[in-house]
């Protein structure tokens, strides 16, 4: 699959087709272009440089889209050891759009509830295209349960378009889930980090996001709604989504700002889907670093200031009369 789909990565494009046209060149010819594939190759990391230091939120929306992005998989299979996934909510089935199940971080068991997207056809059907039904969430709330009553930490990977809408979910209680998942991850007495690794949208994404630290990846975006669909509301024109993302000031820059996000993890420039296992590290690294923190707390402090994290967030403009 080629590294640059994006309109905003065109002159990247260009830059390596000429490359390979010259390495090809080369071997047909047999002549030297060493010093000019050089040139080029320094030309190409400037302007990734130049591109993606400079992206805007919409810009950085299709980012967090790619197709080649890393996935909660990916990283589950480069930070964990002894993994082993847990499956079903006992009660209805077993939502493959999320992955539940425990494994060693470090030196510390961690209980990890991730949104798989899937890739490729077959698998994102599988995955339901990391849209969670209610039994997805019902079996996160199982297990997170499972992790307070053996003193294990949570990690939660945020990455999903939204809450599946469809009948059967509403049916089994899409919201009702939601909302229990938000009221018990508020007073669950073991460490939760929530890790935006994609996107996050929606209660989809809140219905795994109350957490002790919200961090996000340098080019991911989390909101109420995703830009389409806020646009298609307020403008009755999808088309007018950029203008949506700015609006409603999606990045994780807005969120750090906005006092929503604690803290922000570096990409590989580029963006991760051009470095899965530096990414992974990144991750792992500042995983480890908010744990250690973390731990530091008793049970009662860790809610009291979860719940008081949350009073704070938003604020109130009285006019003047």
């Amino acid at each position: 699959m080629n590294e640059f789909l994006l309109d905003f990565e065109e002159p990247l494009k260009k830059i390596v087709d000429k490359i390979e046209s010259l390495k090809k060149s080369s071997i047909s010819t047999g002549i030297d272009v060493a010093q000019s594939i050089s040139q080029l190759e320094k030309q190409l990391n400037s302007k990734k440089v130049e591109i993606y230091s400079n992206l805007s939120r919409w810009q950085k929306v299709q980012l967090a889209r790619h197709p080649n992005r890393p996935y909660s998989s990916d990283y589950i299979s480069r930070i964990t050891d002894n993994w082993i996934e847990l499956h079903g909510d006992r009660n209805f089935s077993d939502d493959l759009s999320i992955i539940c199940g425990i494994g060693e971080i470090g030196s510390n068991s961690v209980m990890i509830i991730a949104q798989e997207k899937g890739r490729g056809t077959k698998e994102k059907v599988k995955r339901n295209f990391g849209m969670t039904r209610p039994e997805g969430y019902r079996k996160a709330l199982r297990l997170m349960k499972l992790a307070e009553k053996f003193d294990i930490p949570v990690l939660t990977l945020i990455d999903t378009p939204g809450a599946y809408p469809g009948i059967g979910a509403e049916e089994r209680g899409q919201a009702e889930a939601i909302a229990t998942n938000i009221f018990e991850m508020s007073v669950l007495k073991t460490p939760i980090i929530s890790i935006v690794i994609g996107e996050g949208a929606s209660g989809g994404a809140l219905a795994i996001g109350v957490s002790d630290r919200l961090i996000c990846l340098e080019n991911t975006w989390f909101s109420v709604i995703s830009p389409e669909g806020c646009a298609s509301i307020l403008f009755r024109d999808s088309s007018k989504s950029q203008i949506a993302a700015d609006a409603m000031k999606v990045s994780s820059e807005d969120l750090l700002g906005m006092g929503i996000a604690d803290d922000i993890i570096k990409e590989p420039l580029g963006g991760a889907n051009n470095d899965y296992d530096s990414s992974a590290n990144y991750l792992k690294e500042k995983f480890l670093d908010t744990l250690d923190e973390l731990k530091s707390f008793s049970k009662d402090e860790l809610i009291n200031k979860r719940i008081e994290k949350y009073d704070k967030m938003g604020e109130w403009l009285i006019e003047n009369e």
